[in-house]
């Protein structure tokens, strides 16, 4: 494999935006989209996976990781909107979207958006909607981060994150997302949240025309199975994957099997 690409480019309201490629010349291409207050690297179990089937995109989102700390509101919209730029400075026309959690919300928004630069859609313990009482739910999270620091929520982090065999037995991934979680800006997190509490993207899911795979953990609580069934129903060509034994951050905690998912969606050119 040629060697990986790591550089910045700056969205048109300024953002600077931190990517790697992973060059597979003559492949398809996948651009991966990571979960809230995380960054890239939850991807690199799925990248090595997958490597020589595929030319591989990572980013940290705008308040993310090595990205520009740009001040909110944030919207799923301006996310999508962040990666189509992406993708025009990289000069890919389309690719295979796939988004966990936060990264699934964006992956819907740019499907819907951008239906002719979407390949297929890989959406991954994530939902369109999570619920009337999730404005108030999501910024009492984001006050408890600014009020008392993000290492107040390490504890319901982790425990949403993964499940118990994989903390007790990978205390190294635990300890890695941590420190990632912890590095955040606290405005940018707040922003981030604000905008997941907000999001109802169901009335875009009928316009998803890319071959979609929807996949879940069967212990997922924070995207529960049945919001992975309820975008399995509104999107035509979707299928659903539910993984047992797993919970909130599969790429990490069974990357080959969020791999086989993306791979399934390989079949189209960029």
């Amino acid at each position: 494999m040629t060697d990986t690409i790591e550089d910045t480019f700056r969205t048109t309201d300024g953002c600077e935006i931190s990517y790697t490629v992973h060059p597979a010349p003559g492949k398809p291409r996948v651009a991966l989209i990571h979960s809230l207050a995380l960054d890239r690297s939850v991807w690199d179990g799925v990248v090595k996976a997958l490597a020589g089937q595929a030319e591989i995109l990572t980013y940290d989102c705008r308040g993310h990781g090595r990205s520009g700390r740009a001040k909110g509101p944030y919207t799923c919209g301006l996310f999508a909107r962040d990666l189509a730029e992406l993708l025009d400075h990289l000069r890919w026309p389309a690719a295979v979207i796939a988004g966990c959690s936060m990264g699934g919300c964006i992956a819907q928004a740019f499907a819907a958006t951008y239906p002719q630069r979407t390949l297929g859609a890989c959406l991954i313990d994530t939902t369109a909607w999570y619920g009337a009482e999730a404005p108030v739910q999501w910024r009492e999270r984001a006050a408890t981060g600014r009020e008392k620091g993000l290492g107040a929520l390490i504890g319901f982090q982790v425990t949403r994150w993964f499940s118990d065999a994989f903390r007790a037995s990978r205390p190294d991934a635990v300890t890695a997302l941590t420190k990632i979680f912890l590095a955040n800006d606290t405005a940018c997190y707040q922003a981030t949240c604000e905008m997941l509490g907000d999001a109802d993207l169901r009335p875009l899911l009928p316009s998803i025309e890319a071959p979609t795979a929807v996949v879940v953990g069967d212990e997922d609580y924070a995207t529960t199975v049945d919001m992975a069934r309820a975008l399995n129903r509104a999107i035509r060509q979707s299928r659903l994957t539910v993984l047992a034994g797993a919970r909130h951050i599969t790429p990490v905690e069974r990357p080959g099997d969020i791999a086989k998912q993306i791979a399934s969606l390989l079949g189209g050119k960029a």
